[in-house]
């Protein structure tokens, strides 16, 4: 039996790992908050509850639910489009004027949204993406299907610490980019970067709603 529980732990965190570490609208918003280091835990924290909601929810079977009203994706999707092409374009327009990490201060930190701001926007490249309901609750949740009630628990809990050690070490770890981000340039690359990625997933998202 407890072969069985380290197998299903493992497991659990593997598939959560592949689900999450992809470069995607919340990543790349966890990313920029770690490299101005503003308000770091409150995002991080966040952004990992809501995937243990998630992750919670498929193990329980919600997922089929959600396919019983494609309704519920397709209000998420034009939602979630609209939503990325303005941060998209906010994104666009900081890489008009890139900021700069000045290493020679004793707070390397920059200038950034308020503490609701940086939360709220947080659940928004959470929630707002139906790629993420489709992934967390119904694809996870269909694997986690497989394995006797008594793993499912096991199962979960491995995605979930995969969504813990992802975000807390994106978030905190991304000063150690500071160095680099001590050039504007960078910072407009990353802002560029930042707003193809969201109008991309906007994109696709649309074509989603259209087909």
């Amino acid at each position: 039996m407890q072969t069985s529980v380290i197998t299903t732990l493992v497991a659990g965190f593997a598939l959560g790992a592949s689900f999450i570490i992809a470069i995607g609208a919340q990543n790349a918003f966890v990313l920029k908050q770690g490299l101005m280091r503003s308000h770091v835990l409150a995002v991080v924290s966040a952004c990992t509850a809501v995937d243990w909601a998630l992750i919670t929810l498929g193990a329980l079977g919600v997922g089929t639910l959600i396919g019983r009203y494609p309704l519920i994706t397709q209000v998420a999707s034009a939602g979630g489009a609209l939503f990325l092409l303005a941060f998209g374009a906010l994104s666009f327009r900081s890489a008009l004027h890139p900021n700069v990490l000045r290493a020679d201060t004793e707070d390397a930190s920059l200038p950034g949204p308020s503490l609701a701001a940086a939360v709220t926007t947080a659940l928004a490249v959470s929630l707002l993406n139906p790629h993420v309901y489709l992934d967390t609750i119904v694809l996870l949740g269909s694997i986690a299907a497989r394995y006797p009630t008594e793993l499912r628990t096991w199962f979960a809990l491995g995605a979930g610490i995969a969504s813990f050690v992802w975000f807390f070490g994106l978030g905190f770890g991304a000063r150690l980019l500071a160095p680099l981000f001590a050039r504007q340039a960078a910072w407009r690359v990353l802002d560029v970067g930042i707003g193809l990625v969201m109008w991309s997933i906007a994109a696709l998202l649309v074509v989603g709603l259209v087909k």
